[in-house]
Formats: structure tokens, C-alpha cells, sequence
């Protein structure tokens, strides 16, 4: 089914879901109340108590906000005429633990949850954030029967934006004036899209080549910097613990352009029909998104040995997503 068949079908409105009252997802919230993007956030959590605290504290926050918000303790029968459910729950690795064990317990997690989401006559835009989430939207996908437009994970977006971060400090300026994406999985086997990026409409290779007369090392400097940027959630969480602020940040930026009906191209975690000469799999790739969800994917122009690590990055997730045993 199509985003524009589905379009009358999907529930209007503006009130969140939110599952899951850790940090990912209180920092989500957080961002949304202030920003004024839903008129009544109801958040569902096993642990009651955190959940009624965390309700209570964020509603102190609303009069700040300059919006008039509820704030409430969620049940899933909320979910019947939510317009949109953001999904932060479930359990992190464990050490010794292998992605596969992870997958595994999530798995189960979800059917938990989604089955309950659905059997309270959902049929909004369902947002994944739990990792490995491009895994985790295609376990939502199955289990939730949505067509594929109402259904999204977090994907890249943030890796993109600590990208644009990073090269806005390399060339000096703000990253709204870089256009660049990184694509693939969340994760260790995702890429930065090189041949397509831009500085203020300058193709960033022709800089980069310019920068190299100057200095030989500049393109294993900028690779160097792809890889922490890569890897930037492992030494957040060394030093703090989690990661919250930057993917909360995402996730109401993800909100916004659903909510406000913005048809904004974002790398989000979406589902290929074809695109890239693959099917049945979630992936990052920038994406129109609207009060539909998405409205179509854009299969951007790769270099040759980028198509081929896309190619590798979605063949890593088709893998884990066998091992889920809701394949096609």
C-alpha cells in the first residue's frame, strides 16, 4: 500500500506515544514539550513509579514552554488515537553478549509491546529508536502489520548530524551550510556519502582536493574523522554513561517533519522496495517524510565503491534480520 492510498486512513491529530521512560526517551520528550510539537505526550513504562515522576517533573517544565500541554502517564490505550508512537524501550548489550543474544531479547520485548500497540486499534506513524534499530523497525514492520510508510526507525539521522557537526568545524562554518549524509546501517558498518556532499554548494571532494596541495594527509584526516564520528556513541558512553541528548534531538526533529507535514528528506531508517537494487530491509537512506510517514525514498547517485559498502552494510542487516525468522 502506498503512502497516498493509506493517507485518509492514518488517525490525525498531534498526540505521542512515547514507550520507554529512560534517558533516550525523556530527552525526547523534553525536546518535543518545548518545542511545542504534540498537545498531549503520554509516556508508558514498566517501572510506574520513574514513569509517574518523570510525568511530573516534565509537566512542571510545560508552563516554560510557552504551550499548553498534557503530560500524562500513558496505558496502551492511548495508543488507539495517538498520531504517532516513538519506541525507546528495551534492554541494552550486556558484556559478553553477543548482537545476535541482543536481537534476540528485544525480539521478544517487542512482540510484547507491539502486540499490545495494535490490539488497541493503532494506526498511526510508529518511530523505532531501540537498537540495532534498523533491525528493530523491520521486527516492528512484521509484527505490527502497519504498511511500511507508517513505520520508521531513528536510522542515520544522527550519525548525519554529528557528521555535519564535525565538518562544519573542519571548514569553519555552520552545519546547516553542510549537506552530506551518512548512510547504512546504525552502526559499525555505515558510510559517509563523499561524492555527493556539499560545503555552502561547494562539492566538498573539489575542497578537500584543494586542501591537499596545502596538505597530503587531508583525506585520511577527514576519513579519520569519519570513523569517530562513527564511533562517537562508544566514548559518550564511556564518559557519561549513555547517549540521550543528540538521539532525543533526532527523534523530535523526526517528529516535526511528520507532525508538521513537511515532506523534508531524512536519513531515516526506511524500507526499500527496490531502491538500490534491494528489498525487504530497513536501512538509513534520506527519505521524504510527511503526516504519512514517508512518502518516498531518495535513492541518492553513489560512487562505485560506496554502492558496494551500502551493498555490504545491507547485507550485514539482512543477515541479523534472518536471524529473527521474520523474513519474507
Amino acid at each position: 500500500m502506498t503512502a497516498a492510498q493509506n493517507q485518509s486512513q492514518v488517525t490525525p491529530g498531534t498526540k505521542v506515544v512515547l514507550i520507554g521512560a529512560g534517558a533516550v526517551g525523556i530527552a525526547y520528550a523534553y525536546a518535543i514539550l518545548n518545542q511545542g510539537l504534540t498537545d498531549h505526550l503520554a509516556i508508558i513504562d514498566l517501572n510506574e513509579e520513574l514513569t509517574w515522576g518523570q510525568v511530573e517533573d516534565l509537566s512542571h517544565s510545560v508552563p516554560f514552554s510557552g504551550n499548553n500541554i498534557k503530560v500524562s502517564v500513558g496505558t496502551y490505550a492511548d495508543c488507539k488515537d495517538a498520531a504517532l508512537i516513538v519506541n525507546c524501550a528495551g534492554v541494552a548489550q550486556r558484556e559478553g553478549e553477543t548482537r545476535l543474544d541482543l536481537v534476540a531479547r528485544n525480539v521478544k520485548i517487542f512482540d510484547s509491546i507491539n502486540s499490545e500497540v495494535m490490539a488497541n486499534g493503532f494506526n498511526g506513524i510508529y518511530v523505532v529508536a531501540t537498537n540495532p534499530v534498523d533491525v528493530l523497525t523491520y521486527v516492528t514492520y512484521k509484527q505490527t502489520g502497519l504498511p511500511s510508510n507508517q513505520v520508521i526507525g531513528s536510522g542515520t539521522v544522527l550519525d548525519t548530524a554529528r557528521w555535519r557537526h564535525n565538518l562544519g568545524k573542519h571548514f569553519n562554518i555552520a552545519p546547516s551550510a553542510v549537506h552530506s549524509y551518512i548512510i547504512g546501517e546504525h552502526g559499525d558498518s555505515e558510510l559517509a556519502v563523499y561524492s555527493s556532499s556539499h560545503i555552502a554548494g561547494v562539492p566538498m571532494t573539489s575542497l578537500l582536493d584543494k586542501e591537499a596541495e596545502q596538505d597530503p594527509e587531508i583525506h585520511a584526516k577527514i576519513e579519520d574523522m569519519f570513523v569517530r564520528t562513527r564511533d562517537a556513541a562508544y566514548d559518550i558512553i564511556k564518559a557519561k554513561g549513555n547517549t540521550s541528548f543528540g538521539i532525543g534531538s533526532a527523534l523530535a526533529r523526526i517528529t516535526k517533519a511528520i507532525l508538521r507535514n513537511e515532506d523534508v528528506a531524512l536519513p531515516v531508517s526506511a524500507y526499500l522496495q527496490g531502491e538500490y537494487a534491494l528489498d525487504d530491509i530497513y536501512i538509513g537512506t534520506p527519505t521524504v517524510l510527511n503526516r504519512n510517514g514517508v512518502r518516498n525514498v531518495v535513492e541518492l547517485r553513489l560512487a562505485e565503491d560506496e554502492y558496494e559498502q551500502f551493498a555490504s552494510s545491507a547485507k550485514t542487516l539482512r543477515e541479523v534480520n534472518e536471524s529473527t525468522g521474520l523474513t519474507n
